[in-house]
């Protein structure tokens, strides 16, 4: 019997548990590295089918290996964080916790990984070793896989595979590309300050609002001119603030925004350039400032094997499953996985086809329970692929 079909088998026997496992995670959210009681609904259900696994040294995300010791191990990933933000999607599972929900589908990666582990449990033999890999706080820079790789998650696997949720793609389709396929994104904040004074004679201090509306054009222009265009690098600003009276130039204020890039080369050297770049635009003006610099993740850069391995499982669920896709500006730490071994992600579809195509990270997002099927379909096959590469 083929891990297909075993999937299927137990995918007919078990569907509205995994629709409830999904519904129950949503209900009861947890922050990055506080995801303490969704550890223990996952271990625990795992454990109930035999299986044995081990949360990691944070208590928070778990681990657990099934199949044979003496075969390549590979890793199926899934995150388990939700977002800080309010909930209005009316659903009767929405959040119960204020201002805590699950807005980027993490319930949905989480109930997939636990359905592919059980039906893989109750294979008799697999082609491969598989180690289910359950990671907190993804949606914290500069994430969560940095911590499980230093508690030896990627210890014996050769290589590691995940899905993410698309509402931009029908539910029953799932996409993926080689290389890049999200990007990389870093944080700033400037702090500029100047002695401050009137209005009326900018010309005795440092013109500190002037200053902050330098950097809010300039350091975008200066880096689509530093930077080569076809690396898809944005800056954007999110956040500005200063003064209180029309006619005092205030003491200091504060930009805040994030830098994206396709390129890895360019995310390497990003930092560098933002921090000579500001400070070239100020020295004109005599404003002093601070930098806050925070590194967030590399692009996800899909390796090649791997892609050709995800997509055959892909195919291998049904025809026009696979669907094309493009690079995301958004980030993901599952970069940090493919920094020490090979390995690739796609996107799996979740919008039922009617209504709006509401985006991730959105207070009324949700999803078409039927992606979850397919997530474990997806998942399993890529198990059977491995061992045919």
């Amino acid at each position: 019997m083929s891990v297909a079909d075993i999937a299927e088998s137990w995918l007919a026997a078990n569907c509205d548990d995994l629709v409830e496992w999904r519904r129950h995670i949503h209900r009861y959210p947890e922050l990055g590295r506080q995801e303490h009681a969704t550890t223990q609904y996952v271990a625990e259900r795992l454990a109930d089918a035999g299986l044995n696994p081990k949360v990691l040294p944070g208590g928070t995300g778990l681990t657990c290996d099934i199949g044979p010791e003496h075969r390549p191990r590979i890793a199926l990933r899934a995150d388990m964080d939700a977002l800080p933000m309010a909930e209005r999607t009316g659903a009767e599972y929405s959040s119960t916790v204020p201002n805590v929900a699950h807005a980027c589908g993490h319930d949905a990666h989480t109930a997939i990984l636990m359905g592919t582990g059980l039906a893989l449990a109750s294979a008799a033999e697999l082609p491969v070793g598989v180690r289910l890999l359950f990671q907190p706080a993804e949606e914290l820079m500069p994430g969560g896989a940095i911590d499980a790789i230093a508690a030896g998650a990627l210890t014996g696997v050769s290589r590691i595979f995940a899905l993410h949720c698309d509402p931009r793609l029908a539910v029953g389709r799932v996409a993926i590309k080689p290389g890049p396929i999200t990007s990389a994104a870093d944080w700033l904040e400037i702090t500029l300050h100047s002695a401050g004074g009137h209005t009326s004679r900018p010309h005795l201090t440092g013109d500190l609002v002037y200053g902050l509306g330098t950097l809010i054009t300039g350091l975008p222009g200066v880096l689509s001119r530093r930077v080569d265009p076809r690396n898809s690098t944005v800056m954007v600003w999110g956040a500005v603030n200063a003064g209180v009276a029309a006619n005092a130039i205030p003491q200091t204020g504060t930009l805040a925004g994030t830098v994206r890039t396709a390129s890895r080369e360019t995310w390497v050297e990003m930092e560098n350039l933002v921090s000579e770049t500001i400070a070239g635009l100020l020295a004109p003006l005599g404003i002093e400032h601070t930098l806050q610099y925070r590194r967030g993740v590399p692009p996800v850069v899909n390796e090649e094997l791997s892609t050709r391995i995800m997509t055959h499982a892909i195919e291998a669920v049904g025809p026009d499953v696979l669907a094309d896709t493009r690079q995301s500006g958004g980030g993901e730490d599952f970069s940090w996985y493919l920094e020490e071994i090979p390995g690739a992600m796609a996107r799996l579809g979740v919008w039922g086809g009617r209504g709006p195509q509401l985006d991730l990270h959105q207070p009324t997002f949700d999803l078409d329970e039927r992606a979850l099927a397919v997530g474990v379909r997806v998942m399993s096959n890529i198990v059977e692929q491995c061992a045919a590469f």
